[in-house]
């Protein structure tokens, strides 16, 4: 099996797969950035097929854990180890430590980010644990992160973990 994930007909996911399904985890980020919540949003995906939807939820829940990734995972449902490692993990943002420590608990070998320039989390380690990491460098998520972090600075800090000045 590839290490880059299979689509539906078996085959290895390619350039326009992965871009497919971050379409879905930047329709949560938008649904998110609806509801008033940080635009990050994230899909697992197994077998070509989405099973798990989320987004940043930390303003709408009062919630000090539920980054998209955790949102995302939570609401795939409780899985086996062996689902897992067949899983591929989108979100529109290079994750952080919480969410990529999570990734790594389960054993997710693939995550696809839709950028990592607003923020970049523990990237490096990831490759290290055998993740393969795929980044797609997108326009659309570097806009909505830099317009909500132009327009809501104490909120952004607040999520990563920074004290505002």
């Amino acid at each position: 099996m590839s290490t880059c994930g299979m689509n539906s007909q078996g085959k290895a996911m390619n350039r326009s797969d992965h871009k497919q399904f971050m379409q879905a985890a930047i329709a949560e980020a938008r649904m998110g950035l609806q509801e008033g919540g940080i635009p990050i949003g994230s899909v697992l995906v197994k077998g070509g097929q989405i099973i798990g939807r989320g987004h940043n939820r930390r303003v709408q829940k009062k919630s000090a854990v539920l980054h998209a990734e955790m949102d995302c995972l939570e609401n795939a449902g409780r899985l086996s180890a062996k689902d897992y490692a067949v899983c591929t993990l989108y979100s529109t943002l290079s994750p952080c430590d919480m969410c990529t420590g999570t990734a790594l608990l389960y054993k997710i070998p693939v995550m696809v980010i839709g950028e990592n320039e607003t923020f970049q989390g523990p990237e490096a380690y990831s490759k290290s644990r055998g993740v393969q990491l795929i980044n797609l460098n997108l326009d659309e998520c570097k806009q909505l992160m830099r317009n909500f972090i132009r327009q809501h600075p104490e909120l952004w800090d607040e999520d990563i973990g920074v004290s505002s000045t």
